[in-house]
Parts: C-alpha cells; structure tokens; sequence
C-alpha cells in the first residue's frame, strides 16, 4: 500500500504537469483521471490524493494542521456548498534539494442527489515562479484581500444580495504584541501568514475576508440563524488555534447587518467595538454588537467631535487629589487628573473620555497641557509664599514610546524655572518592554522622581521590584482591599511593605477609602495615602485651601 502511495505521490507531485482526480467520499472510492501525460491510474488500495499528501512526510511541517482541516472539511461534505463553484488550497512540499516548492489544488463539486457529501473532482499542480509571485500579491497588496478593494466588494454584496443576511465578524489574537516581543516579530508574522491561510482554505464563497492591518481581521459572511455565526467562529477558530505550540486566544466581534445602506466602515466599527466590548470576559470570547455598544460608539463619535475644541476653549481643567501623611494627616503632595467640564453637559466623567483619548492618541496633548498645568501651579505657589508639595504628572504609554518626553518636560521645568523635585511622574506598571523601559530609564537619568502606578495589579509582581528604577510604589486599593478580607492577604501586604522599605522603595496607598485601611496601612509601615477617606480630587482653589490649613496645623 506505500508503494501504492509513493508511486501516485510521485506522479502527482514530481512532474510539472497538471493531475487530474475524482474523488467520492461515500463509496470511499477514487481514481486519478486520464492525462495527456500519464495513463488513467486507480489503486482502490492507496489513500485517496488528498490524503496521501497529508500522510506524507515532505508536507511543511507549518501547512500540516491547515491541510488536515482542509481534509476533515471535505470528508464530511463541509468544505464547500453548492453556491461554490470551486475552492482551493495552496501548500508546500519539501523537495529533494531540501527547499520548499508550492503546488495548488482545486476542488470542483459534483453533489450525489440523497447526499450533503460531495462527489468532488480536483486537480493538483506544482506552482510555477509567475503563480507564487502571484500569491504573494493577492495576499498582500492588488486584490479583494486588500481592505481597500475588500470594501467595494464588501459593499456591493451586501447591498445587492437581499436573498441573503449578512455578519461582518472582526477578529484579532489576543496579546499579540506580547508574542511578538517573547517569539520575535519573524514568528509573529508567520503566525499571520498561518491565520492568513487558515481563512484562505476554510472561508468559501459566501465568505469574504481582509486583513485590516497588524493582527485584526474581518470577515463578511451570510447566515441563516444565530448558531450559523457560531459554528462557523468555533471551527475557524480551531482552525486558527495550532501554530508551533504557541498558546494564544482569539477575541470575536460581531455586527449583524441591520441597515445595508451605511457605510462599511461603520459597519466594521461596530463590530470592532462589540470585539472591544468582548475582551477582558473570561467566559465569551464572541461578542455581538447591541444597543449598548451602539450608544457606546455615540458617545465616543460625540467626544472626538469635540476634543479639539474643547481642549482650545479650556474645557479641560486640572484638579488636584491630595496625598497624606497617615500619622499626622498633613497634605505631603498632590495627583494631577483632568476633568472634561462641557458648558452644557458640565463634568463628563474621565471613564467616558479617557479610553477614547487613549485609544485615539489624544491622551498625548491631554498630558501635556496637564503637566503644564501643574508646572504653572507650582510656579504660582512659589510666587505666593505659599511651601510647594510636589505634584505628580500621569504619563501615558504612548509618550512612552518616545523619547522626545522627557525633552518637553524638561522645557516645562526651565520655563517655569521649578524645582525639578516637585514635578513627580507616575507611570502605570504593564508587562515589560524592552523600549518602555529604556524610556522610563531615561527619564529617570534626567533626574525625574518616578512612581509605579497600579502596583498590585494586573502584570504587577514582586519580581519587577528586583531592578525597578522606580523611586516610589502606589498600592493599587484593589490589591490591599482584598487582601485585607484574611489574615493571609494581611499578612501578604505586610511582607510586601517591608521588603519594598527594605530594598529602599518609597509607598504611597491609593483609593483608601476607610480610617481602618488607613490605620492598617500605617502599622504595616506604608505612612503615605491618598483616597476619598481624606479628599476626592478637587478643583486647584480648593486645594490649595486644604494646603494652607494642613500647613497651618503642621
């Protein structure tokens, strides 16, 4: 029976020649058809050619799992339906000089008239320069794969097929970049090409896809009921899933074409934003866009209508939140935070605005008339007699990927001609970046006092305090809240506290809300805190009242 096989294998793929065959999955029967080149060929004792080329050992070892789904799928008759007129697959074959050459197969359905299982015909061929130079085009830049063209086609089908309902469903691999720094970017992109050609086999043609750009791809595809959408995100995310060993996770988003009229572009917004919507569950990765999400996607056009010009009217204002010394309940600082006060709406909540800006890049001249906000501050105290505290400053990870950060907050230090000391800069702890953390270094060689926001949550571990540069540590309230609930959290924040003091680290609570947190706090060692217990974030004439009394009882 190998001998069987390795003789088809070798006319099949041995030959530049095109190799025609009939395959009929029900009566388990087959045979290669005849060919200019060959005599008719039939072993009813080999492997059909499909599966002779997944047995066999030349198959690259990255198209092993993309070929077996295309197998399974035409073994149980799901691979293509009759409004196909033909699907294809394109792998590569370890060749006798040891590189890797490209062959195509297409498959052609015949449907047997009481069977789902198609009698299928197909033909195999060994891809010449012009086809691969081909490939590499069609999946990168001249056709309906590119988003530009994909969105035409995407439009055209969409409004004129009215027989059919239509999903467009955006997909991205959750943690990408973090795959990209632990692998390499190499393996990263091949990682793209994998999903790339996992759509190719198991999209057919009632789906279309693109790759919109880095990690993030769309599909469009026509269903009849709910469970159609997810069956089809279940067995393309199988699909997708095998690469190399590599753990990774998907996250779905799902528009349900209701108006066939809007653009494309809102429809693939609204299924980015159920994506979005989706990430963070740990029990669904398949989100569906809904009214929420709608009202959502309103409020965020809403605001990035008016950010410019609200930011140019003044709209954005510094409030401070007092920092306490826990002991003696004297102001020893202050946190620096925006609030957005809209002449009709009045104070618009940060939750609602911050995301957007971060997302969107706006955050970056938000920071900046902040910081220059509390470089005037400081400048207006020292003018008044008035003893400065220092204010610490948010810097957002998108200035972290920058060093021209440190050159603007060097021009506010000069002119405003402040004590370098008293403009702080708090950055949010995250999974370690080698460009990050050569920015965070450089501002802390320019003599910048630096604090770890959010320690104690998310990626945050003790093991990042080993070579940290940072100067002080702000518990994040989630990590001692909680913890404070048994005598083993207790006694965890109590550890914490005093290695950090004993490696020579500087903390500070954030979000105490309780005389008891406070107190606790205390007896562990930390004597810094900041939360509602003490003072909300207030506007800068109302700190500085609170200033003034805490200097008059120290």
């Amino acid at each position: 029976m190998n001998d069987c096989r390795d003789k088809m294998l070798e006319l099949m793929l041995d030959q530049d020649i095109y190799i025609y065959f009939y395959i009929d999955y029900e009566e388990n029967r087959w045979h290669l058809e005849n060919n200019p080149h060959m005599p008719e060929f039939t072993m009813s004792e080999a492997d059909n050619p499909i599966d002779s080329i997944l047995k066999d050992a030349r198959l690259a070892e990255e198209d092993k799992e993309r070929f077996s789904l295309f197998a399974e799928k035409l073994r149980e008759g799901t691979a293509i339906t009759k409004k196909d007129s033909f699907i294809k697959i394109q792998f590569r074959i370890k060749s006798e000089k040891g590189g890797l050459d490209w062959y195509e197969i297409k498959i052609f359905p015949k449907y047997a008239k009481h069977s789902s299982i198609p009698l299928i015909t197909g033909t195999i061929h060994k891809m010449n320069e012009r086809e691969i130079k081909s490939r590499n085009i069609l999946n990168f830049y001249s056709n309906d794969k590119n988003p530009a063209i994909f969105a035409d086609i995407m439009a055209n089908r969409i409004r004129n097929d009215l027989d059919n309902k239509y999903a467009v469903i955006q997909f991205d691999i959750i943690g990408f970049k973090f795959i990209n720094d632990k692998f390499g970017e190499a393996i990263g992109n091949e990682l793209l090409h994998h999903i790339n050609d996992v759509l190719d086999v198991y999209c057919t043609e009632r789906q279309l896809y693109t790759r919109l750009s880095a990690d993030v791809f769309m599909i469009v595809t026509c269903y009849d009921e709910l469970s159609d959408i997810y069956s089809f995100i279940r067995g393309l995310e199988a699909g997708m899933s095998a690469f190399r060993g590599i753990k990774y996770n998907f996250a779905f988003g799902v528009y349900l074409v209701s108006d066939r009229n809007i653009s494309t572009r809102i429809m693939g917004d609204c299924s980015c934003m159920a994506r979005e919507a989706i990430k963070g569950n740990a029990l669904e990765n398949i989100g569906f866009y809904d009214q929420k999400i709608k009202n959502n996607l309103s409020n965020k056009q809403n605001i990035e209508d008016k950010m410019r010009l609200a930011l140019k009217n003044g709209e954005f204002v510094m409030y401070l939140q007092p920092k306490y010394n826990i002991p003696d309940s004297a102001i020893i600082g202050a946190e620096a935070l925006v609030r957005w006060i809209d002449p009709e709406k009045g104070i618009i909540p940060p939750n609602d605005f911050i995301p957007v800006f971060e997302k969107n890049g706006f955050v970056v001249r938000i920071d900046e008339y902040i910081w220059e906000c509390a470089a005037k501050q400081i400048r207006h105290w020292i003018d008044e007699g008035i003893p400065p505290v220092p204010i610490s400053v948010n810097v957002s990870r998108i200035h972290l990927t920058d060093s021209g950060f440190v050159d603007k907050l060097e021009a506010l230090i000069k002119k405003y001609n402040i004590p370098r000391e008293l403009l702080e800069l708090e950055i949010t702890e995250s999974v370690e970046n080698v460009n990050i953390n050569e920015m965070i270094q450089l501002a802390k060689d320019s003599g910048f006092r630096l604090l770890m926001d959010d320690f104690g949550s998310g990626y945050s571990s003790l093991n990042t305090l080993k070579s940290t540069p940072f100067d002080v540590l702000k518990i994040d309230r989630s990590f001692f809240s909680a913890s404070m609930e048994s005598l083993r959290g207790q006694k965890i924040i109590s550890h914490t506290i005093a290695m950090s003091k004993d490696i020579g680290l500087e903390l500070i609570a954030e979000g105490v809300e309780t005389k008891e947190q406070a107190e606790f706090l205390s007896g562990c060692g930390c004597n810094s805190a900041q939360g509602y217990f003490y003072s909300r974030p207030v506007p800068v004439d109302m700190f500085e009242k609170l200033l003034r009394n805490s200097l008059f009882l120290k």
